[in-house]
């Protein structure tokens, strides 16, 4: 029987979100991939040391037990495959069974989503996530400077979430970003019995979902909402994950307030939102992810941020 990846959580990730390969990419990035191969075969035999995900993905793949195989983790890099050998020996030398991986040479890595039906693609490379989310695949870029995931929830793999533009579409986020706070309020008390339209990372959420109703012996999951809603724009948010049948075990309406200090309490072993500066503000305190879609990481939006940041 050939084998297959039904019915598992499928996790994408480049080399450089899974290990820290920051000095090795400074290498590349010069220009001189002969050097670069050369490095990484030097170091064949030393570990790399844990990237922004490294957490996440060693913590998921607890969830496997002998004669249930729940999720399954997939290297997918721009690395050539000489240097694929460093990511597979510093993967065992970390006790993980990843088994299969992808290796580019530099080429574009995100067709592969298609093929293994990936429910999250985590990379360093930008524009490979923004081409993921396109394509319809939950993807997010790794700040790679993240402060790494702390240790005290062994057993319990953390994952916090941004609602609007993440897993909700953007639709009330663009009537707050034209029309302000108080159209937006309005606009989502009118609508708060009407389920918002699902965003990039419900399938991840879903897939979540599953895993957890699968039980395990070995590990946990527990989801956070951490939104920058408030009353009475909270109803719908909440309503809406009603409506998919799917909970989340806290739920943060800050209404504006910072989210590093809450998400420092919450202690994910990953955050995802769709905004920088929410991102810039979490990674001082956890790993987090750049969700790079929706009204916010539109091309005028982005040129206009750039512009308002030059002139401070």
């Amino acid at each position: 029987m050939a084998a297959t990846l039904q019915d598992q959580l499928v996790v994408a990730i480049s080399s450089r979100a899974l290990f820290d390969f920051e000095e090795e990419n400074r290498l590349f990035e010069t220009g001189d991939a002969d050097a670069y191969v050369e490095t990484q075969l030097r170091r064949i035999d030393i570990p790399a040391p844990p990237g922004v995900a490294f957490s996440l993905v060693k913590k998921l793949l607890a969830f496997n037990e002998p004669g249930h195989q729940r999720v399954e983790v997939v290297v997918l890099s721009r690395n050539d495959p000489v240097s694929g050998m460093r990511v597979f020996r510093s993967v065992a030398a970390a006790g993980m069974r990843v088994e299969r991986g992808v290796f580019t040479q530099g080429r574009d890595p995100f067709r592969y989503l298609k093929p293994l039906g990936a429910h999250l693609f985590l990379s360093a490379n930008e524009a490979d996530v923004r081409q993921a989310l396109a394509m319809g695949f939950p993807a997010a870029r790794v700040a790679t400077g993240s402060v790494r995931a702390g240790e005290n929830h062994p057993h319990e793999v953390r994952i916090a979430f941004d609602g609007d533009a993440v897993l909700f579409a953007d639709e009330a986020e663009q009537i707050f970003q034209k029309r302000g706070l108080a159209a937006f309020q309005a606009h989502e008390k009118r609508k708060a019995e009407l389920p918002l339209p699902d965003g990039p990372f419900k399938p991840l959420l879903t897939a979540l979902h599953r895993l957890q109703g699968a039980g395990s012996q070995a590990m946990r999951l527990r989801t956070s909402l951490v939104t920058a809603r408030s009353a009475p724009a909270h109803e719908r948010a909440i309503r809406t994950l009603m409506h998919w049948g799917i909970g989340v075990d806290e739920a943060m309406f800050l209404g504006g307030l910072p989210k590093g200090e809450f998400l420092r309490e919450f202690e994910p072993d990953f955050f995802f939102d769709d905004q920088t500066g929410h991102i810039e503000q979490a990674a001082e305190h956890v790993p987090a992810g750049h969700v790079a879609g929706g009204v916010t990481n539109s091309a005028t939006a982005v040129e206009t941020s750039e512009r308002r940041r030059r002139s401070k």
